[in-house]
């Protein structure tokens, strides 16, 4: 505990020169999280791997990720992420262990590709618009929940027979 302490610390003063960063919140909470609008950092110093993921949050903030429109944006967002990370692991003697950054990625492209199986014939579609899609085989369209941190969601919205 008493080393994501310390990176806290580190954190909010490596900040100060940063202009729009000067008023980022870093606060406990049960996810790790970054918020754009709020400017704040939620993160969890009770679980294993803290201050990579910490790190990783903060590289968020310093790469100054919104919203994204498509969902494979979010993707390349955590890679980015990531890679950001681990350039700033050895400045604040952080430990990120490739395997934990795959295994995180990888709950982010699980999320992409249930996203896009068609509710109709379980083929893989493409994302049409914001959390919409359509069969590449069936011409299904369906529209999907948020569902990061909650069960997916998918509602056809229109149905073609081949």
């Amino acid at each position: 505990m008493e080393k994501i302490t310390s990176l806290v610390k580190n954190l909010k003063s490596s900040v100060a020169s940063e202009p729009q960063l000067r008023s980022l919140t870093l606060k406990k909470g049960e996810l790790f999280s970054w918020n754009h609008a709020a400017r704040a950092i939620t993160y969890n110093p009770l679980v294993k791997n803290a201050e990579a993921y910490l790190l990783h949050e903060f590289s968020h903030a310093l790469l100054h990720h919104k919203k994204y429109v498509q969902d494979i944006e979010l993707l390349k967002m955590e890679r980015a992420a990531w890679d950001k990370a681990v350039e700033l692991a050895n400045t604040f003697i952080v430990d990120i262990d490739e395997d934990l950054i795959e295994s995180a990625l990888d709950t982010y492209r699980d999320w992409l590709h249930n996203r896009s199986i068609c509710p109709s014939c379980t083929s893989t579609g493409i994302e049409i618009g914001k959390q919409q899609y359509e069969c590449i085989t069936c011409h299904t369209a369906w529209r999907v929940n948020e569902a990061r941190d909650c069960s997916l969601r998918r509602y056809t919205t229109k149905k073609h027979l081949i």
